[in-house]
C-alpha cells in the first residue's frame, strides 16, 4: 500500500510570507503608524511516496520560534467611534478568529456570517485572521476587500497571511478548513499523510502562539484524524478543545427524518452522529426524537431507518458532488456556525448536539485516544460535557464499533505525525469521505 513520508526541508530563501493588515475604508481615523509588510521565509516541506513499504519512520520535529504579536492599526485599536481619544468602554473585548483555507468556497460563505454577528451576537466585535497559501494570497486580498466593502460594524480587524505562526497569534477560535482534496488514483493512506502534515504544522503553530484556551474546529478531511494529529502537536492546549466537524451530518439527518415524518425540521431533536466523518458514520435514530417522541414511535418503518436513511446520510456528500459538480460549501459553512453556536449558547433542556471530540474518559466504552463524534451538551461557555443518558442496542453498538475500528486504523496510519513512532497503514476499507473527490 502506498504511504508517504514527511521530511522537513530547509526554507527556501526565495519564498516570502506576506501579511497584510486591512482595515475598514468606511471609517475615518488619522494615524501616523503605517501597516508593516512582514517578509518571512515560507517554510516548505517535501513529500516522498513509497509503494514498497507500509512503514514510515517518524521525522525529527523542527521547532519554530514564536513570532511577536503584530500590532493592530488605526481605528481597529480603538472604539467604533470616530473620536480616537475615547477608547472603548461600551464594546466587548475583540474575539480573535483565525480561519485556514480562507480563500476557499466554504470560507467565502463562513466569513460573512462571522462578521455579521451570527455566531457571537449583535454586540460582540470580532477580528478575522485569514490563512492562505502563497498561491492564494491575491484571492485572500479580494476576500478582505469584500469584507471591507460590506461595512460590517462588528468587524474590527482583518488580517491575511500564509504563515500560521503569524495568523494564529492570540487566536481564541481556530477554524481549520484548508486541506488537500483527494485526487484521482490517490490512496486513502496518501490523503491521510499529506493532509496530516498540514494539521501537524498547524497544531505546532497553535501551541506556540494561540490563546491557551483556543477552541479548534477541524473541517478539512479526514477531519477526525486531522483533529487528532492537530491536538497531539499542541500539547499545551487542552485536548478537549479540539473538535472535528460532524454537524453537517447531523443537519442532514434531521432533514431526512423530518421529510419522512412530514414535519418541519425544527421538530427533530436529540440527533447524534456517532463516529467518523466517513461512510462508516452512524446516524442515531434510536435516541433521536420527533416532537419529543422517539423516532421509532413516529417512523415505524425499521427497514427504512436501518438501510435507506442510514445510507442516505452516509453518502449524502457524494450525491451532492454528483449533482453540483463540487463538494458542499454553503451548507458546510452553516454547519460550522451551528457548531460554534452550540458551544457559546446553552443547549436547550433535554437536547444535545453532535461533534467529534477526544474520547478519553468517555462513558460509552469507545476506544480512548481517538477523535470520535458523540452527543454533547454545553452551558454556553465554550466548553461541553458528554451526554450520559443515551440508549444503546446491538444494532447501534455494532455500527459504532465499525467506525471505531476505522478510526483506530487511521490513527496507526498517521503514527509518524502524532509522535507515536512508525506508521503502519492497514485501513479496513476505502470508505470514501464526502467531498474527497
Amino acid at each position: 500500500m502506498a504511504v508517504a513520508e514527511f521530511i522537513p526541508s530547509s526554507s527556501s530563501s526565495s519564498s516570502l510570507a506576506k501579511t497584510i493588515t486591512l482595515y475598514s475604508s468606511q471609517l475615518l481615523h488619522v494615524s501616523t503608524r503605517k501597516p508593516r509588510l512582514s517578509l518571512t521565509p515560507l517554510r516548505r516541506s517535501k513529500i516522498c511516496c513509497s509503494v514498497i513499504s507500509n512503514e514510515v519512520e517518524a521525522p525529527v520535529p523542527v521547532a519554530k520560534e514564536p513570532v511577536k504579536k503584530t500590532e493592530c492599526f488605526g481605528v481597529f485599536c480603538l472604539t467604533y467611534n470616530l473620536k480616537a481619544e475615547e477608547e472603548t468602554s461600551s464594546w466587548k473585548k475583540l474575539i480573535n478568529v483565525s480561519v485556514s483555507g480562507a480563500a476557499g468556497m466554504i470560507a467565502n460563505h463562513l466569513l460573512f456570517k462571522l462578521a455579521s454577528g451570527e455566531v457571537f451576537g449583535p454586540d460582540q466585535p470580532v477580528a478575522l485572521k485569514l490563512l492562505g497559501s502563497e498561491r492564494s494570497i491575491q484571492a485572500l486580498e479580494g476576500v478582505a476587500m469584500e469584507l471591507e466593502d460590506s461595512l460590517f460594524p462588528l468587524l474590527r480587524e482583518v488580517s491575511i497571511g500564509i504563515d500560521p505562526y503569524e495568523v494564529f497569534q492570540d487566536a481564541e477560535w481556530a477554524l481549520l478548513i484548508g486541506a488537500k482534496p483527494r485526487g484521482p488514483g490517490m490512496e486513502r493512506a496518501g490523503l491521510l499523510d499529506i493532509n496530516g502534515q498540514i494539521f501537524a504544522e498547524q497544531g505546532k503553530a497553535l501551541n506556540a502562539v494561540a490563546s491557551r484556551n483556543v477552541k479548534v474546529i477541524v473541517v478539512g478531511n479526514p477531519c477526525n484524524t486531522n483533529a487528532l494529529i492537530c491536538l497531539k502537536n499542541a500539547p499545551d492546549i487542552p485536548a478537549k478543545n479540539f473538535h472535528a466537524l460532524t454537524r453537517l451530518d447531523e443537519n442532514r439527518a434531521k432533514c431526512q427524518l423530518a421529510l419522512k415524518a412530514g414535519v418541519f425540521y425544527d421538530k427533530v431533536s436529540n440527533m447524534t452522529i456517532w463516529g467518523n466523518h466517513s461512510t462508516t458514520q452512524v446516524p442515531d435514530f434510536l435516541n433521536a426524537k420527533i416532537n419529543d417522541f422517539p423516532v421509532k414511535d413516529v417512523i415505524r418503518d425499521s427497514k427504512w431507518l436501518e438501510e435507506e436513511f442510514t445510507e442516505k446520510i452516509q453518502k449524502r456528500g457524494g450525491v451532492l458532488i454528483q449533482k453540483w459538480g463540487r463538494s458542499s460549501a454553503a451548507s458546510t459553512a452553516v454547519s460550522v456556525v451551528d457548531a460554534m453556536r452550540s458551544l457559546v449558547t446553552p443547549t436547550p433542556e433535554g437536547d444535545w448536539f453532535s461533534t467529534g471530540v477526544y474520547t478519553n474518559g468517555n462513558p460509552y466504552g469507545i476506544a480512548e485516544d481517538i477523535v470520535f463524534s458523540m452527543p454533547c451538551r454545553s452551558k454556553g461557555d465554550g466548553d461541553y460535557e458528554l451526554v450520559k443518558d443515551v440508549l444503546m442496542d446491538d444494532y447501534l453498538r455494532s455500527r459504532i464499533k465499525k467506525s471505531e475500528d476505522e478510526l483506530l486504523a487511521e490513527k496507526r496510519c498517521v503514527a509518524h505525525l502524532t509522535g507515536e513512532g512508525i506508521a503502519v497503514c492497514d485501513l479496513p476499507g476505502d470508505t470514501m469521505l464526502p467531498g474527497e473527490m
